[in-house]
C-alpha cells in the first residue's frame, strides 16, 4: 500500500486530531492540564484496540502506556518503544494570544510541533493499522510522557525499564529544521552551587566574607569546563540582602552540555573538586538533574541506514543530524538500545511564538512510522 497517498486523504482527519490536543493545553508543571491531555490521548489508544496501563504521579501528570499488539503474543524482546509527550513550555492561557490556525501548508500553536503533531502521528498510524488490518512484525509499547520538558526521575525510570525489553526505540521528537532525523544529542547537567560566607556592615567588608565575590570567582573559574563543544550556561544566580551589607549567602545555577560521555566525567571531576578561595567561605555543588548525550552507536546506525532504505522505498529521503537539546530519546539510548529520533515532522520555532510544523512533512512522517512499525 502506498502509505503516502492514503495519509494524504487524512489529512483533514489529522488536523483535527492536532486542533484537539493543542487546545487541550498541558504546561508541565500543571498536573491537571496534563493529566487532562493525556486521558484524552489514552481514550484514543483504547479506540483503537490497545492495552492502556496508567501510572499515578502526585507531582507530575500521570504516565501512559500503551501496548498494540493485535491478534499476536509476542516475547518480551520482539518489541518497539515508541516515545512521545504532551506537556509543553506554554501556560494555559496561552491559546487565546497564540491560536491554532493553518495558513497555507503551516500548522501554528503553543505546542504544535512540540510535541503533539508526534501523538497525532502514532495516534493515525496505530488506528490505521488496526483498521487495515495490518500486523506489525513486533509489539509496539507506547509511552506518553507529561514531564518531558523539565524532566522527572519518575518518568526517566519508566522509559528505562521498558527501553531494557525493548528491540528499538523510536522517538516522535520533531525533526531538525530541513527534516533531518537527530543521530546525537547533547547531555546535560544542571548543577547548583550555593556559596555561604560571612555578614558585615558595607563599610567594613574585610570583617566579613563576600558570598557573592566568591560565587563569581568560581563562576570565572568554571569557564575551563569550556573545552570544545562543552557548554556552559549562568541561568539562574542570586545573592545578598543589601547594598551595604557583605553577602553571606549566594547562589547560581548552571546548564552544562557536551556531547560524550567522557565529557561528562570530566565536567563532574572538576565540579567535585572545586572548593572555596575566599578564607572562611564555605561551597557546596549539587547537581540538580543528569541527561546522558546519545551517542552515535553501530546498532543505531544500522537501524538509520535500514529506516532509510525503508524511506527510499516510499520516494523519501532521510537524512542525519545533531542537536544540543536533550530528550527523553537521550535517556533510552543511554542503555545502548539502538534508537531514531526526530521521526516528528519538519517545522520551526519550537518554544518560540511562531511554532509551526509543515503540513505535508506531518503527512509523510506519518506514512514512514506506518512503515516503520510494520516492517522493523
Amino acid at each position: 500500500m502506498d502509505f503516502r497517498l492514503y495519509f494524504r486523504s487524512r489529512r483533514g482527519e489529522m488536523v483535527h486530531l492536532l486542533k484537539q490536543l493543542v487546545t487541550l493545553e498541558s504546561p508541565t508543571h500543571d498536573k491537571m492540564a496534563v493529566d487532562a491531555c493525556a486521558a484524552f490521548v489514552a481514550r484514543e489508544l483504547k479506540r483503537i484496540g490497545c492495552k492502556v496501563t496508567i501510572h499515578p504521579q502526585k507531582d507530575i501528570g500521570d504516565l501512559t502506556v500503551a501496548e498494540f499488539a493485535p491478534g499476536r503474543l509476542k516475547d518480551a524482546d520482539d518489541e518497539i518503544l515508541v516515545l512521545t509527550h504532551i506537556d509543553t513550555v506554554w501556560p494555559v492561557g496561552k491559546i487565546t494570544k497564540m491560536p491554532f490556525y493553518v495558513q497555507g501548508n503551516r500548522l501554528y500553536g503553543p505546542g504544535v510541533l512540540d510535541m503533539k503533531a508526534g501523538v497525532v502521528m502514532l495516534i493515525t498510524s496505530l488506528r490505521n493499522l488496526h483498521s487495515l488490518n495490518v500486523k506489525p512484525q513486533k509489539r509496539i509499547t507506547v509511552v506518553v510522557n507529561s514531564a518531558e520538558e523539565t524532566g522527572h526521575t519518575a518518568a526517566h525510570d519508566l522509559i528505562r525499564k521498558l527501553a531494557r525489553k525493548a528491540s528499538l526505540v523510536l522517538c516522535l521528537e520533531p525533526a531538525l529544521p530541513g527534516g533531518a532525523l537527530k543521530l546525537e544529542r547533547k547531555g546535560r547537567l544542571v548543577v547548583r552551587l550555593d556559596v555561604r560566607g560571612r555578614s558585615a556592615h558595607g563599610g567594613s567588608p574585610e570583617k566579613g566574607i563576600s558570598a557573592i565575590e566568591e560565587l563569581v570567582g568560581q563562576i570565572a573559574r568554571f569557564k575551563r569546563l569550556r573545552t570544545g563543544e562543552t557548554t556552559v550556561n549562568v541561568g539562574l544566580m542570586g545573592g545578598g540582602e543589601k547594598a551595604n551589607i557583605v553577602a553571606e549567602n549566594a547562589w547560581a545555577v548552571l546548564d552544562i552540555r557536551f556531547w560524550k560521555s567522557t565529557d561528562r566525567d570530566r565536567v563532574l571531576k572538576i565540579l567535585r573538586e572545586s572548593a572555596p578561595t575566599l578564607r572562611g567561605a564555605h561551597l557546596k555543588v549539587s547537581i540538580e538533574s543528569t541527561t546522558p548525550p546519545m551517542e552515535k552507536t553501530k546498532a543505531s546506525e544500522r537501524l538509520f541506514a535500514r529506516a532509510q532504505e525503508i524511506a527510499a522505498g516510499m520516494g523519501l529521503s532521510l537524512k542525519g543530524g545533531k542537536t544540543g537539546g536533550g530528550s527523553d530519546a537521550s535517556i533510552a539510548a543511554g542503555l545502548g538500545v539502538p534508537i531514531l529520533d526526530g521521526l516528528g515532522p519538519d517545522g520551526d520555532g519550537i518554544h518560540a511564538e511562531h511554532e509551526h510544523l509543515l503540513l505535508p512533512s506531518l503527512v509523510d512522517r506519518t506514512a514512514l512510522l506506518t512503515e516503520l512499525l510494520k516492517d522493523l
